[in-house]
């Protein structure tokens, strides 16, 4: 009898510890999930983003540079950590375009940018072996129903650049150099022209183009051949090789106060590129281009489920993907005026700015 009320006893005193060592382990778990719940960066409901950079590189101080801004900004808007939330690999030639894209991939971003035109094989390659992974390309288009295109209007932006350049220039001559001769970058070209030659028909337009967007010596050769000729106003669409050119304008400012010497930018705004001491600038304006808007947008779109896989998204003036940067001055209150009413055209469809120059 008193073996028997000992094992009831015993069970009892099991059972009870059973229960309190159930409690004990939901109670453990409760913070794990109070975490996923509180969307810590650190949990499976992080959505992260990485990117990979043309032979550029990240800091171009133009178009790559752009697109990482636009990836920074996705990451600190959702306190999203650099390396795992977010983050970017550098491609030193071609040849590391796949291996990056891929090596983005193993390390599970769900969101994978191409940027750049001469990405456009990688992505289509790599998309096509991952179909289950999604990706952007800037600057070109990929038939994948994982891939999002993502074009601008570049020519709308750089006509305005020309309507500047041919109002602004005083020895009726003005230049354009180009980085690799390409879709994306004869749009540049041709706008440039239209706008030129809209408010000037006789304005003398000399063009070139480097083959390179990451020599920036190559800028500087053509742009001092360009000055040296006559030519006053230089837009660049060259990416780190149009660093050159500001390099050349600058020194020729230098040496000569009264040299009447400009640059106008691309893709980011670059008058701190354009500084020549604290009272002198050769940045006359920049066209921006949205890049880092369109990285935020696209990447939000994912996050929230909406990703536009298989579809071509196209940013032009009246989307405001492209336009003109503050000039701090350099153009004068009469010349914006006649810039603005072109804009106003464009925007609204009366304009149709070619894609290409007409031969």
């Amino acid at each position: 009898m008193k073996k028997r009320k000992f094992g009831l006893v015993l069970s009892s005193v099991l059972a009870a510890s059973a229960i309190l060592g159930a409690c004990g382990a939901k109670d453990e778990e409760k913070p794990a999930k109070d975490n996923a719940a509180s969307g810590d960066k650190n949990t499976e409901e992080t959505f992260s983003v990485g990117m990979v950079t043309d032979v550029g590189g990240v800091d171009d101080k133009s178009f790559n540079q752009s697109a990482w801004e636009g990836v920074k900004a996705y990451g600190e808007e959702h306190n999203l950590e650099k390396g795992k939330g977010y983050d970017y690999l550098q491609s030193a030639s071609d040849a590391d375009y796949e291996t990056n894209l891929n090596n983005l991939i193993r390390r599970d971003f769900n969101l994978v940018f191409g940027i750049g035109f001469m990405m456009a094989d990688a992505i289509d390659a790599v998309a096509t072996e991952n179909p289950d992974n999604h990706f952007a390309l800037i600057d070109a288009e990929v038939k994948d129903d994982n891939v999002v295109s993502v074009l601008f209007k570049e020519q709308e932006g750089a006509f305005l650049a020309g309507v500047a350049a041919a109002k602004m220039s005083k020895s009726g001559k003005i230049g354009f150099v180009g980085g690799v001769d390409i879709p994306v970058i004869n749009r540049f070209e041709a706008g440039f022209v239209a706008g030129a030659k809209a408010v000037n028909p006789d304005i003398e337009i000399q063009r070139k183009y480097t083959g390179a967007f990451d020599k920036a010596d190559l800028g500087k050769i053509t742009a001092n051949s360009m000055y040296s000729s006559g030519v006053d106003i230089i837009f660049h669409a060259a990416g780190a090789t149009g660093n050159g050119v500001f390099s050349e304008a600058k020194e020729r400012k230098a040496k000569d106060p009264n040299a009447n010497v400009w640059v106008i930018g691309v893709d980011a705004d670059q008058y701190e590129e354009g500084k020549v001491d604290d009272k002198t600038n050769v940045t006359l304006t920049s066209m921006l281009k949205g890049v880092n808007e369109a990285v935020v947008d696209i990447s939000n779109k994912a996050k929230n489920g909406e990703f536009p896989g298989g579809t071509t998204v196209v940013y032009g003036l009246a989307e405001d993907g492209v336009k003109l940067a503050d000039s701090r001055g350099a153009i004068p209150a009469d010349v914006q005026t006649v810039i603005d009413e072109y804009k106003e055209k464009i925007a609204s469809g009366e304009i149709k700015v070619p894609e290409k120059v007409e031969k």
